[in-house]
């Protein structure tokens, strides 16, 4: 684990040199603070925040020079006092240009905001769309033009937008701040313009510097396009700090909380405890009382399907509603005081069954819900299928589809094939979810689509009239789990925002109480209706 964790922090500090040294130089040169900086100023500096799309664009387009953290930061923290979603260009990175996974990840901060109604900050520096990729980017529906969509909606939900001009705003882009609620730009460095004064020359022969053009006097003094012009990042932020600290508080959502407790384990227990190995099986209890508040455990039919744990907890005083696969094997009784063993992290019908009406439940008794999972995938067999496993499956799916209470999901261990839907997957809408080092997602293990990957070649080249030898099955086979294994990495799927980030486990519990706390500034809690399910 230590060998994980090390990784992680090694892999962060190389993101806060967004573009390298040299670039953060060059920036700096300029009289404008980096993007971290501007976070860094404008974030109360006595309460935590949490970092979303964290290593997205790792590894992503190397051939153009890569796109470290798509080239945007976005976090939720706390600006005099009122959490709120911050969006901070990295104009070292390819100047802010818009990458694909750069409008995926502001389009994911703009749907944090959207779900939880909180106001969002832009903080603006950037060319616009990268033109070698703008046909992956321009014209589909969840591309750049969303981003502005977003902005209309956001305006239309009464949800406060802040846009802060500090660099480039070029083209497309110079909606995104002007369709925000105030728009303030910072002298001498901030921009904006549908049109720069090259494309102004060759278009219409008007020869024009660029501050004339979408300067700060320009726009504050005679377009009236922004609103206020500063001298400098510093008193621009400040600013931003001043009309937040002015807004009206709203009704909130009411989820419980009462005063928390710290868990009965130190969060330090997960390292020594949870193995490395990920076949290698352990009490899902223990990992549990490493992150809720001691004392607040009421576990839900805990002798019955026993190969997903469902109980009600709390978190930093918050109530919760979890679920949790068991990775250890469990004895299950049957009828005719019979008894079948079962294998953690696999579930079954009475395990789906069970985790189906625990769902229910907290929906209907309006309590967040939050998903670990460490999942293999569901029962297979033919003793499973005459039992009814799809149908079972497809209620617990279901039930979870349909939640309309807040959802969290942390991939701790294995999350394997339709084990990551039923447990809340990215595709289920969860508020926020992350992954531990130790998370390893895919359709399958490695070592199951290697053998499986193997017998379809080996099939194809029986019809050719060919057969393998041991030594080429072998070779053959090691490249498959190769490839394969790679792609289960977590900072795979960070690097393409299935999960929001790769975190140390003992971030878990800051990250579930304050994305309850965003949740609960949002009212509009539908009514539960799971539709037709098959009991």
């Amino acid at each position: 684990m230590q060998e994980l964790l090390d990784l992680l922090k090694t892999k962060t500090d190389e993101l806060h040199l967004g573009g390298g040294p040299d670039k953060i130089r060059k920036h700096k040169e300029k009289g404008k603070l980096t993007a971290w900086e501007r976070i860094s100023i404008l974030l109360d500096t006595d309460r935590e925040y949490i970092e979303v799309g964290k290593f997205a664009g790792d590894g992503l387009y190397e051939e153009h020079g890569g796109c470290p953290n798509a080239g945007v930061v976005v976090v939720i923290g706390y600006i005099s006092g009122r959490l709120c979603v911050v969006v901070s260009n990295d104009a070292t990175v390819k100047a802010g240009s818009w990458f694909p996974i750069t409008a995926k990840k502001n389009l994911r901060a703009q749907e944090i905001a959207l779900e939880n109604h909180l106001p969002i900050i832009y903080l603006v520096d950037s060319a616009g769309v990268y033109l070698p990729m703008q046909d992956e980017i321009f014209p589909d529906k969840e591309h750049f033009g969303r981003i502005f969509r977003n902005n209309a909606k956001l305006s239309s939900m009464g949800i406060p937008q802040i846009s802060a001009i500090m660099g480039s705003c070029v083209a497309g882009g110079a909606y995104l701040p002007i369709m925000s609620d105030y728009a303030l730009i910072v002298e001498g460095t901030g921009s904006v313009f549908l049109a720069g004064s090259y494309l102004v020359k060759s278009s219409i022969g008007e020869v024009i510097d660029n501050e004339s053009l979408g300067g700060a006097t320009t726009h504050c003094e005679i377009s009236g396009v922004t609103d206020n012009k500063y001298p400098n990042d510093e008193s621009c932020l400040q600013a931003i700090r001043n009309i937040i600290e002015k807004f009206g508080h709203r009704p909130i959502a009411n989820f419980s909380r009462i005063k928390a407790k710290e868990p009965l384990y130190d969060s330090n227990f997960i390292y020594n405890y949870l193995p490395k190995d990920r076949l290698k099986s352990y009490d899902m209890h223990e990992i549990l009382k490493a992150i809720i508040d001691e004392d607040s455990l009421e576990e839900y039919k805990k002798d019955y399907g026993k190969t997903i744990i469902c109980t009600l907890a709390r978190i930093d005083g918050w109530a919760v509603g979890i679920v949790a696969n068991q990775r250890e094997i469990v004895k299950a009784k049957k009828v005719g005081n019979t008894s079948e063993m079962q294998m953690g992290g696999v579930i079954y019908s009475d395990s789906a069954d069970k985790a189906a009406r625990f769902i229910m439940n907290c929906n209907q008794q309006k309590i967040p819900l939050v998903f670990f999972q460490d999942v293999t995938g569901f029962m297979v067999g033919s003793r499973s299928e005459q039992g009814g496993i799809i149908k079972d499956g497809a209620k617990m799916v279901n039930a979870m589809a349909n939640s309309v209470v807040p959802k969290f999901t942390f991939i701790i261990g294995n999350s394997y094939g339709a084990g990551n839907y039923a447990m809340c997957g990215k595709a289920y809408d969860p508020r926020l979810i992350y992954a531990w080092p130790t998370a390893k997602i895919a359709v399958m293990s490695g070592a199951s689509a290697g053998k499986t990957l193997l017998q379809i070649q080996e099939s194809n080249l029986k019809s050719q009239e060919y057969s393998l030898s041991e030594e080429d099955r072998i070779k053959r086979l090691s490249e498959i789990e190769q490839l394969y294994n790679q792609q289960l990495s977590p900072y795979y799927a960070a690097a393409r925002l299935w999960v929001d980030g790769v975190i140390d486990p003992r971030e878990t519990r800051k990250i579930i109480s304050m994305g309850i706390e965003s949740a609960n500034h949002n009212t509009d809690i539908q009514r539960y209706n799971v539709g037709v399910i098959q009991v």
